[in-house]
């Protein structure tokens, strides 16, 4: 049976806006040109139910005990410190398409698994990553951009050079500044080159995108940004959730952010490759727990999925239209090379085998008035 949690306290059967979960619509609104219709609960609707069930299918990752002991202290348990590790495991798990318990052997709780607890915690002893503290949105993002790239040479770790490359959109050395991020597409290319060690154009690439959106909370004029950005085909989602409380927003509809909660302790399950019938129940959720938007804290990471060449070129279209239509506020812009003029008021063309590609907004001298003033929140 499905449990929905908190529906009718919050209104949300009233609501026949579209849901948007990583990239997909679900349409609720039921048909009000047919008269024998019988059900005007959106949450009847086969819409919704699609919707539940795409939900449920999500691999969640939450606290877990009785691992192997991490670290000097010998921790064998994350709770109450590893969510944002939790919720950063869930967002790179979406869109790897191996087999399914591939990809949960990806994520065990043991250094045997590539994208462990215990590997992201060595990984990211540089950015303050260490049993028993809690971390923020961009030490993870840079702690996954050290962990792929260290692991994808080494032998024993072979299997990930063909997963994906990752590049972390960030305008400033802490991340922590404010301002407005830029994705440099020379940067990209270069990735992609190191990644493939010079024998691919394209590779799939993971691009995580940490901001600082406000001080107590959220700008508002960053809301309808951020919710635009569940449209894209390439979206992951949000790490983020209350202040020192991470979750993994995956969808929204109107003001709502749909999530899956890392905070359930569930016990150690150990994956092994040959055992398809091991019960993976824990890693889904059935329970489709929401918060308001303007409620998820001001800083936080966004992430996006792209699988090739074109799908990248159409993440860069929606970009530039998002950045069109933010009013000299946009979440992040982009450029085509570091030495290009100020970022988002540049007009540039990435050539590929099938022509060129116009997605850099042309700005002018009000635009960049406006970009100087939003960089201080």
């Amino acid at each position: 049976m499905r449990r929905i949690l908190g529906f009718g306290r919050t209104g949300i059967t009233g609501s026949k806006s579209d849901i948007w979960l990583l990239g997909v619509c679900y349409q609720v609104a039921q048909d009000d040109d047919n008269a024998n219709s019988s059900c005007s609960d959106p949450t009847e609707s086969e819409g919704f139910a699609a919707f539940v069930d795409d939900f449920a299918s999500r691999i969640l990752i939450t606290y877990r005990k009785g691992f192997l002991p991490i670290g000097d202290l010998k921790y064998t348990t994350d709770v109450n410190w590893g969510c944002m590790i939790r919720s950063s495991q869930m967002l790179v798990a979406q869109p790897l398409d191996q087999s399914y318990i591939e990809i949960l052997h990806l994520f065990g709780d043991s250094e045997d698994s590539p994208y462990s607890i215990h590997n992201l915690l060595q990984a990211g002893k540089a950015y303050g990553l260490a049993p028993g503290s809690w971390v923020g949105p961009y030490a993870m993002c840079r702690t996954w951009e050290i962990l792929l790239r260290s692991k994808r040479d080494g032998t024993e770790y072979g299997e990930l050079s063909n997963l994906m490359a990752i590049h972390v959109v960030s305008g400033d050395e802490d991340g922590e500044r404010g301002g407005a991020p830029v994705l440099c597409v020379d940067d990209i290319s270069q990735n992609i080159f190191e990644f493939s060690r010079g024998q691919a154009d394209w590779t799939p690439i993971l691009l995580l995108v940490p901001l600082v959106l406000g001080l107590d909370k959220i700008n508002p004029r960053y809301l309808p940004l951020l919710s635009a950005t569940f449209a894209f085909p390439q979206s992951l989602g949000l790490l983020g959730g209350r202040r020192g409380a991470s979750t993994y927003i995956v969808g929204v509809q109107d003001e709502k952010a749909f999530y899956l909660d890392p905070h359930e302790v569930q016990q150690v399950l150990n994956i092994k490759l040959d055992n398809v019938d091991i019960d993976t129940s824990s890693y889904h959720c059935n329970v489709v727990r929401h918060m308001p938007l303007d409620s998820v804290d001001p800083s936080l990471a966004i992430g996006f999925y792209c699988r090739d060449k074109n799908d990248f070129d159409d993440f860069c279209l929606r970009t530039s239209e998002l950045i069109s239509q933010s009013n000299g506020a946009p979440l992040f812009t982009i450029t085509e090379t570091r030495s290009s003029p100020k970022p988002g008021s540049h007009h540039g063309k990435l050539q590929d085998n099938a022509g060129s590609q116009d997605y850099f907004p042309t700005g002018d001298s009000e635009d960049c008035a406006q970009e100087d003033e939003w960089q201080f929140l």
